[in-house]
């Protein structure tokens, strides 16, 4: 049941690309149902640069400005449910120093923020590699040998790539009896030293000689598709590179915020959040 002095926001990072923030939606309508009140999907940054008319003639929402109009409007409550993987600056950085400014504005309103995708607090819960699992099966030639190279963006923050690597162990114990391995990539690092905890690159990865007998199923750790994970993007760039310089069969899968199941980690994510309000 809605309750009228609460405000209920899926938020990703943002993307400059329609798609990201049409699947936001789609996913946050689907939140809603199974929760039985609005979700509004909304972007820390980035989305409000999309011409509305690429998305249906509704322009997007960014967090800051939704969040200000609904404690306007008497809102007291603000859930928080990240559409994230894992604990990456835009949550611990960014987020608390905006929603501080929307509190000093608004001295009455509580904003709780859930656990993102991955919750390194809470106990092993496997619902996440079980759908890179899926959508690994779903992308295989039957009767074919296959690896698998799990693949996310590569971040600046260790916290997010330990999260990556604990899924990459996950799906290894999953497909054990029917991939050959599973190994992580990043699609790119940052420069330095301090950066090499990304490694391997997804370029390098593919030419691992672990890789050589069998296709290659490329694990998409993206939520939604963008400049990175979207059609004619980064990774489909980098893959049909790779695939034509080693003659091997590269199959990205599909993203994880595609699969009908994300719906039922987020709705767990706002059991998590409301817990945590009423203290």
């Amino acid at each position: 049941m809605t309750d009228s002095t609460r405000a209920i926001f899926l938020v990703d990072n943002g993307s400059l690309r329609p798609q990201a923030t049409l699947n936001l939606r789609r996913v946050a309508a689907r939140l809603s149902v199974a929760w039985g009140e609005t979700v509004h999907a909304a972007s820390l940054l980035h989305s409000h640069k999309v011409a509305p008319d690429a998305l249906g003639g509704e322009p997007a929402l960014t967090l800051c400005p939704a969040a200000e109009r609904e404690a306007a409007r008497g809102v007291t409550d603000i859930i928080v449910v990240p559409f994230f993987f894992g604990p990456s600056r835009a949550l611990s950085e960014y987020l608390p120093k905006r929603m501080a400014q929307l509190q000093a504005r608004f001295p009455d309103v509580r904003v709780t923020v859930a656990p993102p995708l991955v919750d390194e607090q809470a106990p092993v819960d496997l619902r996440l590699a079980q759908i890179l699992a899926d959508n690994v099966r779903a992308s295989v030639t039957p009767g074919v040998a296959f690896n698998v190279v799990l693949v996310d963006h590569g971040s600046p923050a260790p916290e997010v790539t330990a999260v990556r690597n604990r899924l990459a162990g996950q799906l290894s114990v999953l497909l054990v009896d029917e991939a050959v391995g599973v190994m992580p990539a990043s699609m790119e690092r940052r420069e330095g030293d301090a950066y090499r905890f990304n490694e391997p690159l997804l370029e390098e990865a593919l030419e691992s000689k672990a890789l050589a007998h069998g296709d290659v199923v490329l694990a998409m750790l993206f939520l939604s598709p963008g400049r990175h994970a979207g059609e004619g993007g980064d990774i489909a760039r980098i893959c049909a590179a790779a695939s034509q310089r080693l003659g091997r069969r590269i199959t990205p899968t599909r993203l994880v915020g595609e699969h009908p199941d994300i719906v039922a980690i987020l709705e767990s994510r706002v059991h998590q959040a409301l817990a945590d309000a009423a203290g």
